[in-house]
């Protein structure tokens, strides 16, 4: 089957992606008529999400496609934006966003964030299994197979994604040797799944206030760290010089530049120690060691906190955190293209278990927030640490406020780590769920 877009150009993919990005700016900067009304109910983050994966779902763009020719040939074909983003432009924002971080501030932040984090990996682990019985008692295909077939181990992938990121998910790839030609069904829910759930989010970070005030949250700590932010950039902000511009850019891009150099060498070394031990599933749990995006951002993010102890950290007056910002938009309408919303009527049966899987999620967030008055702030990030990891969880924790991205990383990080140990506990349910 042809899938090929209308534009497979990434030039004018690019193009397409900044003018949606640029409607979205234009329009929410308008103060009468509509627009403003519709800013209060739907926030420009979600619109930036949402116009790419409009494009997508029209066919006018894709992530990726497959062409063929009069004769009858296949070639598959891809767009390298998202990688692009997510490998020079994500880090870049993460090196301008923490450059006037406030680290004790930060860990003031206190105990709810943690929780909160913790209370994500539960959802997902007890999720799995409660998914597979519901679902198996209304549709039992879905939740069938046999061997390598059998549905739960593809689901396992998933909660490794979820938990982790991309190499936990491909550790329980290998640990329960889900039938890789099967595979892409479980990529396909994993994506449809968690970029819904994703999208709730942001339409929830347009309502926080009302939100927090249903949660009785107490925010002062959050508050104090934005406005120590805010304190400092109005003390250092002056009118950027075209060398301010300059050598904000080399501070990014040359610790995206470190970044890459040390991962380089620090995965591939770590992939041997890790390949070296003997005992699989203790092997598996330290896959994420041999990921290089896994090094990349951390050491970009180290090299951001290194940074704001240094006198670097004035040029957030020359507005570094801005241009950070953009990068990350740009990474948001990159995520947003990849998500085809036709697709969510295939494969239903497993789409139907993804939903139910990521609303147990949902609601034990929920409950929990509202148990222990945690902002939703810390439900959202919470989340995506787990769910998006670090690729989305910066993006959720910045839409709060710039400075907060940290945070974000920081828990998105810790997910890597606790990743296929807790997807290997979320597992071990799902398969005694599935053969009961």
């Amino acid at each position: 089957m042809d899938t090929t877009p209308l534009f497979t150009n990434d030039t004018i993919v690019f193009g397409l992606l900044m003018l949606s990005l640029g409607f979205v700016f234009y329009t929410e900067s308008i103060e009468t008529g509509f627009w403003p009304k519709f800013y209060k109910v739907v926030p420009g983050l979600f619109m930036a999400y949402m116009i790419p994966a409009l494009l997508t779902t029209v066919g006018l763009i894709s992530p990726e496609w497959t062409s063929v020719s009069e004769t009858g040939v296949e070639t598959e074909g891809s767009s390298s934006l998202y990688y692009i983003a997510s490998r020079y432009l994500l880090p870049a924002a993460l090196v301008l966003m923490t450059l006037s971080i406030d680290l004790k501030a930060v860990f003031n932040l206190g105990w709810k964030a943690l929780v909160m984090f913790f209370t994500g990996t539960v959802g997902i682990v007890i999720g799995g299994p409660i998914a597979i019985l519901l679902i198996a008692a209304i549709y039992p295909e879905a939740v069938g197979g046999v061997g390598t077939d059998a549905v739960w181990r593809g689901l396992s992938t998933l909660a490794g994604s979820w938990i982790g990121g991309g190499a936990n998910q491909t550790a329980m790839l290998e640990i329960y040797e889900y039938n890789q030609a099967k595979y892409g069904a479980m990529v396909f829910v994993d994506i449809v799944v968690a970029n819904i759930w994703m999208a709730i989010i942001l339409i929830g970070i347009g309502k926080r206030d009302r939100i927090n005030k249903w949660l009785k949250a107490d925010t002062s700590s959050i508050e104090e760290l934005k406005e120590k932010v805010s304190t400092f950039s109005e003390k250092v902000k002056r009118n950027p010089s075209l060398t301010d511009i300059m050598i904000i850019g080399a501070i990014a891009f040359g610790a995206v530049g470190m970044a890459h150099l040390a991962s380089s060498f620090l995965a591939p070394y770590f992939d041997g120690i890790v390949a070296d031990i003997e005992n699989l599933t203790i092997r598996n749990i330290f896959t994420f060691l041999g990921s290089s995006f896994f090094w990349m951002i951390s050491i970009a993010t180290l090299i951001a906190i290194l940074l704001s102890y240094t006198k670097a950290k004035n040029y957030e007056g020359a507005g570094a955190s801005k241009f950070g910002s953009v990068f990350i938009y740009i990474l948001v309408a990159t995520i947003g293209m990849k998500m085809d919303l036709t697709l969510i009527f295939d494969n239903f049966g497993l789409i139907a278990i993804g939903i139910v899987w990521m609303s147990i999620h949902a609601l034990l967030l929920i409950g929990v927030a509202k148990l222990i008055k945690a902002p939703y702030f810390y439900l959202a990030v919470g989340s995506q640490a787990n769910v998006g990891g670090a690729a989305s969880a910066p993006i959720v924790a910045s839409a709060f406020h710039p400075s907060l991205a940290t945070v974000g990383v920081l828990l998105a990080v810790f997910g890597y780590a606790i990743g296929t140990i807790a997807a290997i506990g979320c597992t071990i349910l799902m398969e005694l769920a599935a053969v009961s």
